[in-house]
């Protein structure tokens, strides 16, 4: 017996069945929005990490050596591959590009509650926009998405701000400030103490006056405030920016669900401007749902033309949590149409209702097992059958089938060449009438 490698999960058909129906619903938002649907390769370089981050990265990774000595890794995360692909082929694609995705990623980290190994994530990203409405239609897709899983604005909120804002102020400080590693303290300000967040500071470069100020300002969050204190023309831009960005949030109807947050930094070095992250409203899900931004020197990093990018990836674990505290999570059942139950050797009229059926796009089964009568009606209720079809030799004879409502239990006896006949979906009821 193989034990199952930690980290990585087994969904079984019910599971399935919940995250088929999620994901459904997820893509579907994406297609209105007119995102389209593209797919990638589960192994590439590792030198699209590595050269952003440092090999110290490789820890985190699933990274070998492949048979042909190349150094590769197991994505654990889409947005450079979307960035290679868009410069493998940035004069052949129109502009602005819309694309989405639905995949599994991989990161060697440690397992807790709502983070794999193994993990999926649906991607949406605009390339080649640097207006303020491509930030906000990204808004609103996940708005439509969350509230299209039954979520409302009392189970989740957008924590909101732009790095730029946060970088212009610790620019605005009279000292040598490691810009890249305090923005990465502000992103873990939440979950560590204030005075270990103030160190994280002061390691930066700030004295620890200017980084109680500066720690002050970002908690308190009030722009007017920061762009007193900043002074300075990158923070104005960018407060200027941020706003452009809620307005053009409320035009697609996702303003009501952000927050103004400047703690919310994103701790990925590659993000330049408007950044957000999504919350569970009431708490209980301690640590981000998903999160997003822009990304405007991507595309150029990795031997592209100068190309604005704005894009936001949820997780699918993480996401499951908040539907499951607000109780939208879909129910964890298979669901079955019909099934098509067959007495004696009644097996090629049987074979004809279970075609004709799938034809008009029904979920269909039948006995391929041999089984006994009672075996299987206790089979079509264990696969929630709706409505069994009963093909038996002496109904046959007299020219029938017996139609069975598997909720009530009612049944009835119909001409077998009424069905299914000229009916899109024939039940009990289609007859009892």
């Amino acid at each position: 017996m193989y034990d199952r490698i930690k980290g990585f999960r087994d969904f079984y058909p019910a599971e399935m069945a919940a995250r088929r129906e999620a994901t459904d619903v997820i893509e579907s938002t994406a297609r209105r929005y007119g995102f389209r649907e593209i797919a990638t390769p589960a192994l590439e370089r590792a030198e699209m990490w590595t050269d952003k981050s440092g090999d110290e990265i490789v820890e985190e990774l699933y990274a070998f050596e492949d048979k042909g000595g190349r150094h590769v890794a197991l994505t654990p995360e889409l947005t450079p591959t979307v960035a290679r692909m868009v410069v493998a082929r940035g004069q052949e694609l129109t502009k602005p590009i819309k694309w989405f995705s639905t995949r599994p990623f991989w990161r060697y980290e440690q397992v807790q509650q709502g983070r794999q190994r193994e993990f999926y994530q649906t991607n949406v990203d605009i390339f080649g926009s640097a207006e303020p409405a491509a930030d906000a239609e990204i808004l609103g897709w996940a708005a439509d998405a969350l509230t299209g899983l039954g979520l409302t604005g009392d189970h989740f909120e957008f924590r909101i701000s732009h790095r730029d804002v946060l970088g212009g102020l610790l620019e605005s400080f009279d000292a040598d400030v490691d810009v890249t590693a305090a923005i990465r303290a502000v992103d873990k300000s939440e979950k560590i103490s204030r005075g270990a967040y103030l160190e994280l500071l002061v390691d930066a470069g700030l004295d620890h006056d200017a980084a109680v100020e500066f720690a002050d300002l970002v908690a308190a969050g009030e722009l007017d405030d920061v762009v007193a204190a900043a002074d300075s023309e990158r923070v104005t831009d960018a407060v200027e920016n941020l706003r452009a960005v809620l307005d053009a949030a409320a035009a697609v109807g996702a303003r009501e669900y952000c927050t103004i947050s400047l703690e919310t930094a994103r701790g990925l070095d590659y993000y330049t401007g408007v950044v957000f992250e999504c919350f569970d409203s009431t708490g209980e899900v301690s640590r981000s749902i998903f999160g997003g931004g822009r990304y405007d020197d991507l595309i150029e990093s990795v031997g592209g033309p100068p190309t604005p990018a704005v894009g936001v990836a949820p997780g699918h674990a993480t996401l499951e949590l908040l539907c499951r505290r607000a109780g939208v999570w879909p129910e964890e059942a298979i669901e079955t149409d019909y099934y098509v139950l067959t007495v004696g050797d009644t097996r090629g009229e049987a074979a004809r209702i279970a075609r004709e059926l799938r034809e008009r796009g029904h979920v269909v089964e039948t006995d391929v097992a041999g089984r006994s009568f009672g075996a299987q009606l206790e089979y079509a209720d264990s696969i929630n059958a709706e409505t069994t079809v009963i093909v038996g030799e002496r109904d046959l004879e007299a020219g029938q089938v017996t139609v069975k409502d598997m909720a009530s239990g009612d049944q009835l006896q119909v001409a077998v060449e009424a069905f299914p006949g000229d009916h899109d979906r024939p039940t009990f009821e289609t007859f009892a009438e």
